[in-house]
């Protein structure tokens, strides 16, 4: 195996924006740092601040895909977020002090027949993370570059919202992973489950458009929706773009 890290990502606020990383400590049992440290909870939610709710709580891009179009650079120094969208100037922002301004900049890019965006909760000592534990996500690009051919066209991998992209691997390589463990610089993770995917995955990261039968190819090709993997950090440290990967 001749895997490396490609790419570091984080999602600062839960499916509003994306932004690229160079290299992260990660904590035993932690998530990204930064990553999904807010959520934007919509009308019809129940949670608490500093508690982690489902993603049915949420604003998020299966239910509004304009907002998979939004990137993001994080100040964490001045504890702000910077978010862009093609259709909109950007806002520079504090998610715990300006919710209301982030509300009224986001308004346009929801669809008005669903449940519109109420506020924005702080997620507590870890991420909002999809699943109920602590998790890393990661995904294969030669995966994901197989899917996009048997559907004939190219998907930006930014559609799964992984935190770490691994190039080196053949397709679907990662799919052996469930239960093993593997070392990326100085982190050791376990991987725990694959990744079952929702419609946030069809629009397309650069125009928020949906643009490609994604889970409707996952189940042609795998029989299921699943792509990508949860880890958990067994051993904390330091990773980096360029980091070889290893399974241990």
């Amino acid at each position: 195996m001749n895997a490396h890290v490609a790419a570091l990502w984080r999602h600062p606020i839960k499916g509003h924006g994306f932004e690229t990383l160079k290299h992260v400590h990660l904590a035993e049992g932690g998530t990204m740092p930064w990553d999904r440290r807010w959520a934007v909870a919509h009308e019809e939610a129940k949670v608490e601040d500093g508690a982690w709710s489902a993603c049915q709580n949420f604003s998020r891009g299966a239910k509004a895909p304009q907002l998979m179009a939004i990137s993001a650079v994080s100040d964490e120094a001045a504890g702000t977020v910077t978010l862009s969208h093609p259709n909109r100037p950007d806002l520079t922002f504090d998610p715990d002090k300006e919710g209301a301004a982030f509300l009224d900049w986001v308004r346009p890019l929801m669809p008005e027949a669903r449940a519109q965006s109420a506020r924005i909760v702080r997620a507590g000592d870890r991420g909002m993370t999809d699943s109920p534990f602590a998790s890393i996500s990661l995904i294969n690009l030669a995966s994901s570059a197989d899917l996009g051919a048997r559907m004939g066209q190219d998907l930006n991998p930014l559609r799964w919202r992984a935190n770490i992209h691994l190039d080196g691997l053949a397709p679907w390589a990662e799919r052996e992973w469930i239960g093993k463990a593997i070392r990326i610089g100085t982190v050791e993770l376990e991987i725990r489950e694959h990744i079952v995917r929702c419609l946030a995955t069809t629009a397309n990261p650069e125009t928020g458009v949906r643009d490609a039968d994604t889970l409707g190819a996952l189940e042609t090709t795998l029989g299921c929706k699943e792509f990508g993997l949860y880890g958990v950090v067994t051993r904390g440290g330091e990773i980096a773009s360029g980091d070889t990967v290893e399974l241990i």
